[in-house]
């Protein structure tokens, strides 16, 4: 038989359909802090790690977190969050992610991390319900935190004009509500 005449069939095994492989993980690791590792090796590369932080695509169809660069696709194994609130803009209540997407804050979706206390969010609801979590950058919180005032009953966001409560997953009633 000549290499010309060999079946689609045998060239990706009897009953395999065709297409790409299944997705695994292969040893990236998207770290709580936003770190980048390789099977236990730290990536020191920025402009590596930053493409990483830029291509983090999520997968409905297969509920996986992906790094989509090119034709490449792998998937990655995240340690609390898969995207990272870069900044916070308190005229808009507009977050960038480190997709570097950029969408309006959900303020009632705000918690705290069980791990470190950092504060987390719900973004890209439009791709499952509920959303997928996205964790504060150190600077996007202090941004954050330069906005909150506290009121009797709680505390208040500042973004633009508008004041919005704080949901009550975001700590305890400030002393003076007793």
């Amino acid at each position: 038989m000549s290499k010309e005449s060999v079946s689609l069939e045998e060239k990706v095994g009897a009953g395999s359909p065709p297409g790409p492989p299944p997705l695994e993980p292969f040893g990236l690791v998207l770290h709580h802090d936003a770190r980048w590792s390789h099977e236990g090796q730290p990536i020191l590369n920025r402009k590596l790690r930053e493409k990483f932080d830029r291509s983090v695509v999520y997968l409905p169809g297969e509920a996986k977190y992906v790094v989509r660069i090119g034709h490449f696709r792998g998937e990655i194994e995240l340690e609390e969050a898969g995207f990272f609130v870069r900044d916070l803009e308190m005229e808009t209540g507009e977050v960038l992610l480190s997709d570097g997407s950029r969408e309006i804050l959900l303020v009632e979706s705000l918690r705290l991390s069980p791990r470190d206390g950092a504060l987390l969010c719900q973004v890209k609801a439009n791709l499952v319900a509920g959303g997928l979590t996205a964790r504060f950058s150190h600077s996007a919180q202090a941004e954050f935190l330069g906005g909150v005032e506290p009121e009797a009953g709680g505390f208040f966001l500042v973004l633009g004009a508008r004041r919005v409560r704080l949901p009550g997953t975001m700590g305890p009633a400030p002393p003076w509500d007793d």
